[in-house]
């Protein structure tokens, strides 16, 4: 009769809401949003988890990255008063590490320092200002003309007119489980690479240190955006972990990435994902929270598929009520969302 059509058309609707298909990715989506944000990561871009959960291949940068950031000015004593505060008050324009560190050792020697006025910056070699006194120049070893260096340390030049150069030298350390990260993104299969703009005996060192097999040194940012391409040219994916205004281009050019929240302005812009703290394991957690997001997802998709495969054929047969047909449509939206929020609370990755 009519009414019983009625009645099996209005169960059929009722069982195709595609609620439960609705769900399937956002609400997954918001309980891995919820699981980083409560381990310090941040995630700024809708596509992110997404992305993240697609690379094979993770770069990290050294200063700020690997490395805490917080070098310290080696033997300030051996260095001229007058030196020092004219270095640190070119210095004080930038936020770069060693830049602050320079600073902070210009302060404690002299007590203030006069921040120098109209200073340039040329990301991937230095800082430069036109003084009373001539040019001045505070950056790489090239920058200010200084011919091959070595060294195990990090180094800061500075030169004024025809000046002998002056050299700074910094320590920085690694992260405390800078060397374990890498092993735990290894034992996933990733691809772990180190670029950095350091001379190569430092990067080196750093790389040894944290277990890196396959680094770069002495690379300006499109040195860094070049890697970044050809790697893409070969069908890899590339996580980019990085904090510094030399970063930001190939933190925009990589597949997907990562910044601490100490990082310059324009690299938090850049990243997808920011990270709160001193351990660089949050990019860990971020790779497998993502890998494990988009696995929730397709088992959604599926409930979804397989709650419309086996009910949709029995409520057109006559099987299902309207009121049975609500029940196990709601059914369905609740199932998708507690296997998302198993995600929320899951124990660390």
């Amino acid at each position: 009769t009519g009414q019983t059509a009625l009645t099996y058309a209005i169960a059929v609707l009722i069982i195709t809401c595609p609620c439960a298909l609705a769900l399937a990715v956002p609400v997954v989506q918001i309980a891995a949003a919820s699981r980083l944000f409560k381990r310090g990561v941040m995630v700024k871009v809708p596509d992110g988890l997404e992305r993240i959960a697609e690379v094979d291949t993770v770069v990290f940068d050294k200063t700020g990255t690997l490395t805490l950031g917080e070098p310290q000015l080696l033997e300030p004593e051996t260095v001229p008063a007058e030196t020092l505060a004219a270095a640190g008050a070119i210095a004080s324009a930038s936020r770069h590490p060693f830049s602050r560190a320079l600073v902070a050792a210009a302060e404690a020697r002299c007590g203030s320092v006069e921040v120098a006025r109209d200073v340039e910056e040329k990301p991937g070699e230095g800082l430069l200002v036109q003084t009373a006194q001539g040019e001045e120049r505070l950056g790489s070893a090239a920058w200010c003309g200084v011919g091959d260096v070595s060294g195990q340390t990090g180094e800061v030049w500075y030169r004024r007119g025809n000046d002998e150069p002056v050299c700074f030298r910094f320590a920085d350390q690694l992260r405390a489980d800078a060397g374990d990260t890498v092993a735990a993104l290894k034992a996933r299969g990733l691809a772990v690479a180190l670029l950095s703009g350091d001379r190569e005996a430092v990067v080196t060192r750093t790389a040894q240190d944290a277990g890196i097999d396959d680094f770069v040194g002495e690379l300006k940012p499109a040195g860094k955006i070049a890697w970044l391409e050809d790697r893409a040219n070969e069908g890899h994916k590339v996580l980019m972990v990085g904090d510094g205004l030399n970063d930001a281009p190939a933190l925009a050019a990589a597949h997907a990435s990562m910044s601490p929240a100490t990082a310059a302005d324009i690299s938090q812009r850049a990243a997808d994902f920011i990270f709160q703290g001193r351990a660089l394991s949050p990019v860990v957690e971020a790779v497998n929270t993502g890998s494990r997001a988009r696995a929730m997802a397709f088992q959604n998709f599926g409930v979804a598929l397989v709650y419309n495969a086996i009910c949709v054929p029995l409520a057109m047969a006559g099987f299902v009520t309207p009121l049975i047909a609500a029940i196990v449509m709601s059914s369905s939206s609740i199932l998708v969302t507690l296997n998302a929020i198993r995600l929320a609370g899951g124990p660390r990755s």
